[in-house]
């Protein structure tokens, strides 16, 4: 079972990852953008993750799994305690390339879909 911790350590384990509030919750951004934010008080993460992998996750999982609507934009909901740490961390780092520079991603060697561990 993943938890905040889970997140916020797979998620600063990732190059150039800053943690900072964002309307008082923490979130976890690379070059400037989000990628992550944790809802300690709902025990949820939101991530941005594609949108093939978003749907597939909706479908398969929807107890763990569900849209979080912003106007025109669609996050990930991961609902914690019914994840695990593995999915957690290799979910975070997906959503990590979604927003990484391109150059950072391929730099790192990080553009295949499982990072090493």
């Amino acid at each position: 079972m993943a938890d905040e911790e889970t997140v916020r350590r797979a998620a600063l384990a990732l190059p150039e990852v800053t943690e900072e509030a964002h309307w008082e919750r923490p979130s976890f951004r690379v070059g400037g953008k989000i990628f992550a934010v944790l809802r300690p008080a709902e025990r949820r993460a939101v991530l941005k993750l594609p949108h093939d992998h978003q749907e597939m996750l909706f479908a398969a999982r929807p107890e763990a799994f569900a849209p979080a609507r912003w106007g025109r934009l669609v996050w990930t909901f991961v609902a914690l305690p019914e994840v695990d740490d593995e999915q957690v961390e290799s979910l975070v780092a997906e959503a990590w390339r979604e927003v990484a520079p391109k150059r950072l991603v391929r730099r790192r060697g990080m553009d295949s879909p499982a990072l090493p561990r």
